[in-house]
């Protein structure tokens, strides 16, 4: 892997990071699912795990709902780990919640974008 596939994942990866964040901020739950391949796998502990998409997009309808809104990641760290996927983890907070992601795994899709293939995270405490 050179410079110039690190520098093509980032990129991509951080877009979507964004897109997705932007669309749970402005309450667009089906935006959000859509930063996610078919068959991906979402643990939100202490919810459970969510397989596919569209099950995935319920858990983050039902989120947006109860008023959950406006989140941010601090200290993020993105590891290129090949040429095609990169893993994210953070600390994240929103209005009423905090917690931490573990594992964000990102690929490349043909299209050049990137989409969520697992997303590991914990909601550690309310505000």
């Amino acid at each position: 892997m050179n410079e110039a596939d690190k520098k093509r994942v980032t990129k991509a990866v951080l877009k979507a990071s964004e897109e997705w964040k932007s669309a749970f901020n402005r309450g667009d739950a089906g935006g959000a699912a859509d930063q996610y391949e078919e068959g991906s796998v979402m643990t939100a502990m202490p919810f459970g795990i969510f397989i596919g998409k569209k099950s995935i997009q319920a858990f983050w309808t039902n989120i947006i709902s109860q008023g959950f809104k406006d989140v941010k990641y601090m200290n993020t760290k993105l590891e290129v780990v090949s040429k095609e996927a990169a893993v994210v983890s953070a600390s994240w907070e929103m209005n009423n919640a905090y917690g931490i992601i573990t594992k964000e795994l990102w690929i490349l899709q043909e299209d050049g974008s990137a989409k969520l293939r697992v997303d590991d995270f914990e909601i550690v405490g309310a505000k």
